[in-house]
């Protein structure tokens, strides 16, 4: 007889196969003392194994591309941070060897990271993964990684580095599931760009025997424990069908009635443009442009460099919608030249449209790189602010556009529960919003997007959190405007139809989502999506609210 497990669903798909565990490094190498007179090669070791380290992070960023590049470029500079590699010295200089020196003093940075705020918290598995690498690297033993395996396999860990997940051979790791993350982790989101099946906030998930047969739908979460053949057969037919519909599914995203809803693409940079184009994607919906901005936390981009990466997205949806966020600094998103260091709480201080606001020189440089970019294209360019409070905030925004020459449409994303209750107030200064559903779940919840402990209040199924998003879109009905979702929430095909049932005028996800929400969409009409919006609303939780969403849409 299965078992059957319930973690959160982060990517779509069927995956059945047998367990197998990440391998891991050796964790603390022992303390011990080292001669005087030996100290200084030992702090050339740590330096050179941390270049190495760094490097081949650098590396896999570069094969992997996109999202994942931005997530190990990021964890590089982790490896190569200054004040880490100062407190390395010091304390081999005192008698440590090189690898006890990395793994005390990372442990040091790792308490202040996770006393440093939610959102910084959040960066601990990462920085874990690089002082691993590290450590493994002076002590001569394997790194920590994907297991060698020549027959396909389900991957099963306690967390997912980003370094691991972005080049994952999809031929052999047919899945994968995790005790810890979220999701909105870097795991989750990485999963569904490479297009595996995964669950996430597994409790146990360490526990599943090596070579034990599990089923993984990625779809519902749900983990099937030696499954028995009729219920491998009843989710292979159910993936087959998925996989049929969506073969089927072209052109414009729109209900089953013609009522239209574009669907649009996350991109981080150029590098996402081409998925998002052979996904179909009608246009961008999020274009992060921090990015550009992370390869260098000391300095801003310069105006030219800015114009270059902005101006390869635009050309690649000539006739399509470009909507553009400004710079989300901040949180976990820290820079040197921006961002205050001794915040108490990052998440709830200084970010976003806040911390450009502190900055209008940068703000400046960044709306006329887009303007110059967008001349002459025949693009559709949107530009919004993340972090937005309320109406002084988005009319500050809307005139550091306008004295910028900047013909676009100005938006405000709701990320925050404030916006959501005064959107029509905020639609007074702005033409458009904006619905980023992780941030706004994580403030309306107080619950860390990064935490597998509070991953169910992070669910965009809660009805409280579908109550903020009707609000949002009712306000822009109202005021004759748009309002769509860029969160991850859209990513989810049947929690897509009940946000366009809530009014939703758009919606966009990772370019690998596309085709399973296009097909989703196809299958209902507008009345059956609005009856599945009031049908959720009316739950009392997120689990009921997906039942009854589906229930009214299957016809039960």
């Amino acid at each position: 007889m299965d078992t059957t497990l319930r973690g959160v669903g982060v990517s779509h798909g069927v995956a059945i196969g047998e367990v197998r565990h990440m391998g891991t490094a050796v964790l603390e190498p022992p303390a011990k003392q080292i001669p005087a007179q030996d100290a200084e090669r030992e702090q050339g070791n740590a330096r050179k194994a941390v270049e190495a380290v760094a490097a081949d992070l650098m590396a896999r960023g570069n094969l992997a591309g996109g999202e994942a590049q931005a997530v190990l470029e990021a964890q590089a500079m982790m490896a190569q941070d200054p004040e880490l590699i100062a407190d390395v010295d010091r304390r081999i200089a005192v008698g440590s060897t090189a690898e006890r020196a990395v793994y005390d003093a990372f442990a040091a940075y790792r308490e202040l990271l996770a006393g440093a705020g939610e959102y910084l918290a959040g960066r601990v598995a990462d920085l874990d993964d690089v002082r691993n690498r590290i450590v493994a690297r002076l002590l001569g033993v394997p790194m920590p990684g994907i297991p060698d395996s020549d027959e396909p396999y389900v991957l099963v860990a306690r967390d997912l580095a980003p370094a691991d997940t972005a080049l994952l051979d999809p031929t052999l790791v047919l899945g994968f599931v995790t005790e810890e993350g979220g999701p909105t982790s870097h795991s989750a989101i990485l999963a569904r760009a490479l297009g595996v099946p995964a669950v996430v906030a597994l409790p146990g998930a360490g526990e599943l025997a090596e070579g034990t047969v599990i089923a993984v739908d990625g779809s519902t979460g749900d983990i099937f424990v030696n499954p028995s053949e009729e219920k491998k057969a009843e989710l292979e037919a159910a993936a087959a069908e998925r996989k049929a519909a969506l073969a089927a599914s072209t052109g414009p995203g729109a209900t089953a009635d013609g009522h239209k809803v574009p669907l649009l693409a996350n991109v981080g940079g150029p590098a996402d443009v081409p998925a998002a184009v052979e996904a179909g994607a009608e246009g961008v919906g999020l274009f992060r442009t921090e990015f550009l901005f992370l390869d260098d936390s000391k300095n801003a981009p310069s105006e030219e460099k800015q114009v270059e990466a902005y101006r390869q997205v635009l050309e690649a949806f000539p006739e399509g919608r470009v909507v553009v966020r400004v710079l989300d600094a901040g949180a976990d998103k820290p820079l040197d030249f921006l961002t205050p260091a001794d915040e108490p709480n990052p998440a709830l201080g200084v970010r976003g449209l806040r911390t450009l606001l502190d900055h209008p020189e940068v703000l400046r440089t960044q709306l006329t790189a887009l303007a110059k970019a967008a001349e002459g294209l025949p693009v559709y360019l949107e530009v919004m602010a993340p972090m937005v409070a309320d109406r002084a905030d988005a009319k500050a925004f809307a005139d550091a556009c306008r004295a910028a020459g900047l013909r676009a449409k100005f938006g405000a994303m709701v990320e925050i529960p404030s916006a959501a209750l005064r959107a029509r107030s905020i639609l007074q200064e702005v033409e458009f919003l904006s619905l980023g559903t992780n941030d706004l779940a994580q403030y309306t919840f107080a619950a860390d997007r990064q935490v597998g402990a509070v991953s169910r209040l992070q669910d965009p199924w809660q009805p409280a959190l579908l109550d903020l998003v009707a609000l949002s879109a009712e306000a822009a009905k109202a005021e004759g405007k748009s309002c769509g979702v860029c969160g991850e929430a859209a990513s989810d095909p049947l929690l897509a139809c009940v946000l366009t049932g809530l009014g939703v005028t758009s919606l966009s996800m990772g370019a690998a989502s596309l085709p399973y929400v296009r097909a989703t969409l196809a299958k209902y009409t507008l009345a059956q999506c609005e009856r599945a919006a009031s049908a959720a609303r009316a739950a009392d939780s997120a689990d009921e609210a997906r039942a009854a969403a589906q229930a009214v849409l299957s016809g039960e």
